[in-house]
């Protein structure tokens, strides 16, 4: 035991506490790493829309990691928009309206599959669902990366992310700069500040992309 121990014990805690919300971290940025691919996956297959794929890099910062994201989020988000406006031009407003909330009946379904296959040269089942998804949950889309921007700018951004595996003293020097007790507990906030939004954001995220190739996988099968 070092001489800080002695005089600051619950450091020893402090530190462990550390090493477990950097792994959580670590372990919701690789899911939203692999939940966007999917997502990018899903649209080039059913509207042949093109993102290269991310990679998450575990040498990089929490900030240059989510920077990442947030470029493929966006350039997500901009082919929805471009396809959200040729839509409410082509489509009736309450037709429109009932895309987004995935009630369409079989003569309003013709109708959405024509107007997708001018817009986007696709009209199967699994592309009406899929856009009916994308303008539905919007939101979804904007608050994980909005999300993003908040845990870009936290204290806890500077940090990269696979300091994790490098030992406790690795850990505390990469994240604090010494094993003080005031910089354990600022260091600590920090995380805790970035995990409140980033934690709930991120499994909303991942949830709504699993159901939504679940659902896709259902309509298929019975289309």
């Amino acid at each position: 035991m070092s001489w800080n121990d002695i005089f600051y014990p619950g450091n020893p805690e402090r530190r462990e506490k550390l090493i477990r919300k950097n792994q959580e971290l670590l372990n919701l940025m690789e899911n939203n790493f692999r939940a966007t691919n999917q997502l990018a996956e899903t649209l080039k297959k059913h509207l042949g829309w093109s993102f290269s794929p991310i990679t998450l890099d575990e040498k990089a910062t929490l900030k240059e990691n989510c920077d990442v994201i947030i470029e493929c989020i966006h350039e997500i988000q901009a082919e929805v928009e471009k396809i959200d406006m040729q839509l409410k031009e082509k489509l009736e407003p309450t037709l429109y309206e009932k895309l987004g909330h995935k009630n369409l009946s079989v003569p309003d379904y013709q109708k959405v599959k024509k107007a997708l296959h001018g817009v986007c040269a696709c009209g199967g089942v699994a592309s009406g669902f899929v856009v009916g998804w994308l303008i539905y949950n919007g939101t979804i889309l904007a608050n994980i990366a909005s999300t993003l921007v908040k845990v870009a700018a936290s204290g806890a951004a500077l940090v990269a992310l696979g300091v994790v595996f490098l030992g406790i003293d690795m850990i505390i020097g990469a994240i604090v700069g010494s094993i003080e007790r005031d910089k354990l507990e600022k260091a600590l906030k920090e995380y805790d500040e970035a995990l409140k939004e980033f934690k709930p954001a991120s499994l909303k995220y991942q949830d709504s992309i699993t159901e939504v190739r679940i659902r896709i996988e259902m309509s298929e099968q019975y289309s």
